[in-house]
């Protein structure tokens, strides 16, 4: 049996597109990690911001995070279809494996449940 682990997921998308494709590109992910076999325990949209530095002549971002718990083989599947998306600028999967790290991640998710229930 695979050993389910805890994950953040960040991607960030590209300025030009609309709020239908911003959703249709967030659902997209979403059903990607649950098909994969994750369970997406929290979210935190971050909204359009200002780029560190330029990405493909972009100056701006959508920014999306996303909690998770899947398999570690699952994983290789998200990056895949990440990499495949033309309109994702960057993405990062980060995986939390002591028990501080759970903790801190426990932390995130509750964190971001208060926000999304309260926008």
């Amino acid at each position: 049996m695979t050993k389910i682990k805890h994950y953040e997921t960040m991607f960030i998308l590209k300025p030009t597109l609309g709020e239908e494709e911003i959703k249709a590109q967030i659902e997209t992910v979403r059903a990607n990690i649950e098909k994969n076999g994750g369970e997406i325990v929290s979210f935190d949209d971050m909204g359009s911001r200002q780029l560190a530095y330029e990405i493909e002549k972009n100056k701006r971002g959508y920014y999306y995070v996303i909690y998770f718990k899947a398999s570690g083989t699952s994983i290789l599947e998200l990056e895949r279809n990440y990499r495949i998306n033309e309109n994702m600028l960057r993405f990062i999967f980060i995986k939390y494996e002591s028990k501080k790290d759970i903790a801190a991640w426990e932390n995130l998710c509750q964190e971001a449940n208060k926000k999304a229930s309260s926008n």
